[in-house]
């Protein structure tokens, strides 16, 4: 029986079929993973942030308790709750107690204001929303008081405080539009029996990092398979081990930070996980040091603010052993590339990836991850096998290899088709299922990807 929510574009079949018998996908809902890691890692450290420190078993607990507060105080299978959260623990806990519930959370930077949470909200039909009461001087609360005033579908509000503050809501509160307002501290409850759910089903909502123009953020649909095998195959990639300890720089809710293999990666080995909320490059530096932090991903501008800083610094990151580079022009990425290893003594990984899905990243047995060998070579490869790429011309024609055209991919963690955007999916994707990327590509003969940049217009591929 499937499980697939309304509005999104599923697998055909023989792809289900083909990543079921590749062992790409295997039945396990993300949360449900959580509670094999705690059985399987339960006094281990899994989330750090500052002097809080949550182990397996205990962040399984939390999760438990708020999924049953969720509940208790009226989320219900199938619903969707907008997450907007800085990096702290309850962002983690938040999702997973979410996806517990069988509610779907849909991740929403802390930079969106209310036209873009107002658009998020309706797509979804969004039932609920968690996020900071206040954060960095900005009302999020008569944000999601207005939000919550222009239609029906937005009626529970739990907003999170830092610890050491309390909430404007000593307990339930109701507006004059019937939305209710909770601290989420006080989602909380006993746990109850767990529910059992199809892993075919959307996990949770990305939005799209590039819009190409459009007013509004593309929903992006993930599955507990897709993402599973994402973030599972990016921490084999990288060698990943209960040793390891992640540093959450980048925005949790990003693909990058999140599941690439970030979090979710992390997760699956037993590793920790460091969140900075304010990830200035000094105190990052700092949780480095004390964490002894042994993997991160950066944007290239933000790796240079580091390696700015790191002289006068004096913290000792001699347990870093791989930055990944995520995004940036070629230009800038490469000269990144060129000094964090020299700098920061380890290698060095360059990510391209996006919420639809595709990674392709350079092989750590390259000389592009070796600190005493820098190269420029900006070449990566596909994650899964079964990743299929072809890089085309104006009028879909193949380009032979070497030569630029638009990136196309369709593999087991690559979207389908955007939610509820039927017209846009007719555009976004080939009639055999290959997603568009709007990203100008070569390929190499050995199956390798050299990203070029955004495509800037398809009269700019007829032209070459």
């Amino acid at each position: 029986m499937t499980s697939v929510l309304a509005g999104c574009t599923p697998w055909p079949e023989e792809f289900v079929d083909r990543y079921w018998k590749a062992g790409h996908w295997r039945g396990n809902t993300l949360d449900n993973l959580l509670r094999g890691w705690a059985l399987q890692y339960g006094a281990r450290t899994a989330l750090v942030q500052d002097d809080t420190r949550l182990t397996y078993a205990q962040l399984n607990r939390r999760v438990d308790r708020m999924a049953a507060g969720f509940r208790l105080r009226g989320l219900r299978p199938g619903q969707r709750a907008v997450v907007q959260m800085p990096n702290v623990p309850e962002f983690v806990i938040t999702v997973f107690a979410l996806m517990r519930v069988g509610a779907i959370p849909v991740f929403c930077p802390m930079s969106h204001r209310g036209t873009e949470v107002s658009y998020v909200v309706r797509i979804t039909e969004a039932a609920g929303y968690v996020g900071p009461s206040t954060y960095q001087g900005f009302d999020h609360s008569a944000m999601v008081a207005d939000v919550a005033a222009q239609g029906v579908f937005l009626r529970r509000v739990f907003t999170y405080e830092p610890p050491g503050t309390s909430s404007p809501y000593g307990g339930l509160t109701i507006d004059p539009t019937g939305c209710h307002y909770f601290p989420l501290a006080s989602v909380d409850a006993p746990p109850e029996r767990p529910q059992v759910r199809g892993a075919d089903g959307v996990a949770f909502f990305l939005l799209s990092g590039d819009n190409n123009g459009a007013e509004n953020p593309r929903l992006v649909p993930r599955t507990h398979n897709d993402y599973a095998y994402q973030a599972r195959a990016a921490a084999e990639l990288l060698s990943l081990t209960e040793d390891d300890v992640y540093l959450a720089a980048l925005p949790a809710e990003s693909n990058f930070a999140f599941g690439c293999p970030g979090i979710m990666g992390t997760f699956t080995v037993g590793g920790a996980v460091v969140l900075v909320e304010d990830p200035v490059p000094e105190r990052c530096l700092t949780a480095i040091a004390r964490e002894r932090v042994t993997v991160t991903t950066l944007e290239p501008a933000a790796a240079q603010r580091w390696l700015d800083v790191l002289p006068k610094a004096e913290a000792d990151v001699n347990s870093l052993r791989l930055v990944q580079l995520a995004g940036g022009s070629t230009h800038h990425a490469t000269a990144t590339t060129e000094r964090v290893p020299r700098e920061l003594g380890c290698g060095v990984q360059r990510l391209f990836g996006m919420a639809e899905g595709l990674l392709t990243l350079t092989q750590l047995d390259d000389p592009l991850a070796e600190p005493e060998e820098p190269t420029r070579t900006t070449e990566s490869r596909p994650l899964s096998p079964d990743d299929e790429i072809r890089i085309v011309d104006a009028n879909g024609k193949e380009r032979p290899p070497g030569e630029p055209g638009e990136l196309l991919t369709r593999g087991p963690y690559t979207i389908r088709g955007y939610y509820r955007a039927p017209d846009h999916n007719t555009r976004a994707f080939t009639p055999d299922g290959y997603f568009r990327t709007g990203v100008l590509a070569t390929s190499t003969p050995e199956g390798g990807v050299l990203v070029l940049g955004d495509l800037e217009t398809r009269d700019h591929l007829a032209q070459t």
